[in-house]
């Protein structure tokens, strides 16, 4: 089986909010300074079901793809540590900052130049944007079949079986392939490679393609177009203690205040 894996550097999510600042006029938040890239962990746990796969499906490969400017090659290498077969760069001044269907018809292109493929997972979502359209974009582009929120995926004789997150459980849906699955957090954290296969994956050679390489308009590319942008204001709250002498005298008083202040 060949899989493809199209996953996203961002700021680091779990780095603290302390010192993170939002520019007005610039429209854009400016994280800590030193606060690392990161692959977007919905996209972890896309590459780790991809892994899974590749685990129990001998002659399984399993290429990553990742768009953008000035990508950290360091941090996406980790993904030829955990397991990855190639990793392939979108690297062009022209992919910074694009919005979802551009990104998606983008990572769409490549995949066809790729030309064979059976899976292509995706994050649910992305972990700077939220937005959760790309994957659905690519299948739509391919014109290929999707299946969103996937807590687990298995391959079978020409389709795949997902287990996928619902409002009330979960749900067991097929489809035949190719296919595009996007992956739920409920699949796993992705492996931790070890120091030897860290080192081992700086020294593989990766493929860096540029918007002229892809046969690609990249003027025809649309920027993500932020209309404004602001940083929460925060609420005057007042707090108020109750005294008493006993916890039952203190929790009729409570009873009084809340009543006044017409809370219940």
């Amino acid at each position: 089986m060949k899989i493809i894996v199209c996953i996203k550097q961002v700021p680091d999510p779990s780095a603290s909010s302390s010192g993170t600042t939002v520019d007005v006029e610039a429209k854009r938040v400016i994280p800590p300074q030193g606060t690392p890239p990161v692959m977007s962990p919905y996209d972890e746990n896309a590459l780790e079901a991809a892994l899974k796969i590749k685990d129990a499906q001998e002659g399984t490969t399993v290429t990553v793809i990742s768009a953008g400017k000035n990508l950290a090659k360091t941090v996406l290498r980790k993904s030829i540590a955990a397991g990855a077969d190639n990793l392939i760069l979108l690297e062009d001044a022209a992919f910074e900052k694009l919005d979802s269907y551009a990104t998606a018809h983008l990572l769409a292109k490549a995949i066809q130049d790729i030309a064979e493929y059976d899976l292509i997972l995706c994050g649910r979502q992305a972990a700077d944007t939220d937005a959760g359209q790309v994957g659905s974009g690519i299948a739509e582009i391919l014109k290929i079949p999707c299946i969103t929120a996937a807590s687990k995926v298995e391959p079978g004789d020409g389709k795949i079986t997902v287990e996928r997150v619902v409002s009330d459980g979960f749900e067991e849906v097929e489809a035949p392939l190719p296919a595009l699955v996007t992956a739920s957090s409920e699949i796993g954290d992705m492996r931790y490679p070890g120091v030897k296969e860290i080192m081992a994956a700086q020294r593989v050679k990766i493929t860096v393609r540029k918007g002229q390489d892809l046969d690609i308009d990249v003027s025809g590319l649309k920027s993500l177009n932020m209309v404004s942008l602001s940083a929460p204001q925060g609420r005057q709250t007042e707090c108020r203690f109750i005294e008493a002498e006993t916890p039952e005298e203190a929790g009729a008083n409570l009873a009084v205040k809340v009543k006044e202040a017409q809370i219940l």
